[in-house]
């Protein structure tokens, strides 16, 4: 019968840690290869019970591997930032330093040796993170110019904001650009008000299908000032309004009944709505723009006409 591993202080058992800061603490190299410990990398040990599954998780576990002047960069410090990451990105974590120094060589981790330049990194309390602009520009070469877009939205936009536009061309203009100016087309095409990515590619659909811009997060109000509705986008002129439906409360019920009253709220105001699901945004040409083309001829536009 195996005997059960005698416990580990308290701050070892609930994180992951280096072996090394084991050892110093008079931690056996017999208990560190105890079953009940994971080797997610070399001289790391994480508790089995902790297995982690978030992107932050991932970046704790590496965490004790870090060396003074390490961070990650690229999709992780975007994406441990809340920035929308496209989901191939997250199979490895980034983790760059500045020259001199040598970026690490690990399975799992991709090491990147950046031009030497002054440390201006992200206030996270737990990780040290690339600032958000310049790990934008980072993935410049990387992602798709409609994923660049997105990301440009949520770091500039209103609601999740940390920078702005300025900040962004400013990192491009003393970095440089990448292959085929990706970065200033996705700048010329970032309209800060998008609040998800589905509303950032419904709006690129938009423009796309040569439809006129369209005003971004629009309230709706009765005239003594009652709030009625908040519309992704709004044609003004010709009271027609597009909402992206991620169809996040698809298993809600309540939620649904709601947003069916606000329906019928908005078209008893003379509001046409026209509702962008998923599917309408997939493929070489994306049916969201006829949609939203014939709602507005509906309300008598026409191209070329003001919406």
């Amino acid at each position: 019968m195996s005997r059960r591993p005698e416990p580990l202080p308290l701050d070892l058992a609930t994180a992951p840690f280096h072996v090394r800061d084991a050892l110093d603490r008079g931690i056996s190299t017999a208990r560190l290869r105890a079953l009940d410990l994971d080797r997610p990398y070399p001289g790391v040990r994480t508790p089995r019970a902790l297995t982690p599954e978030s992107l932050r998780e991932r970046c704790l576990e590496y965490a004790p591997r870090l060396k003074p002047g390490e961070f990650y960069s690229h999709d992780t410090a975007l994406g441990l930032i809340g920035v929308p990451v496209p989901a191939r990105a997250n199979a490895q974590l980034h983790v760059s330093v500045h020259r001199p120094s040598h970026p690490p060589r690990i399975a799992g981790i991709r090491g990147h040796r950046l031009q030497r330049r002054e440390a201006l990194l992200y206030p996270d309390a737990e990780l040290p993170l690339e600032s958000p602009a310049r790990a934008w520009r980072q993935v410049g070469g990387l992602w798709t110019l409609d994923e660049l877009v997105v990301a440009a939205d949520h770091l500039a936009g209103r609601r999740h904001g940390v920078l702005t536009l300025a900040d962004l061309a400013a990192e491009v203009e003393i970095m440089g650009d990448v292959r085929g100016r990706r970065l200033a087309k996705a700048l010329a095409l970032t309209w800060p008000g998008a609040e998800s990515p589905g509303e950032t590619r419904t709006r690129l659909a938009i423009w796309r299908g040569g439809l006129p811009e369209p005003e971004l997060n629009w309230d709706l109000h009765d005239a003594d000032g009652t709030h009625v509705a908040r519309f992704d986008m709004a044609y003004l002129r010709r009271r027609v309004c597009v909402e992206y439906d991620g169809r996040v409360h698809a298993q809600d019920a309540r939620q649904f009944e709601r947003d069916a009253d606000r329906w019928e709220a908005v078209r008893r105001r003379g509001w046409l709505m026209v509702r962008i699901l998923r599917h309408h945004l997939a493929g070489p040409s994306p049916a969201a723009a006829g949609l939203v083309a014939a709602a507005l001829r509906e309300r008598g536009w026409r191209p070329g006409a003001p919406a």
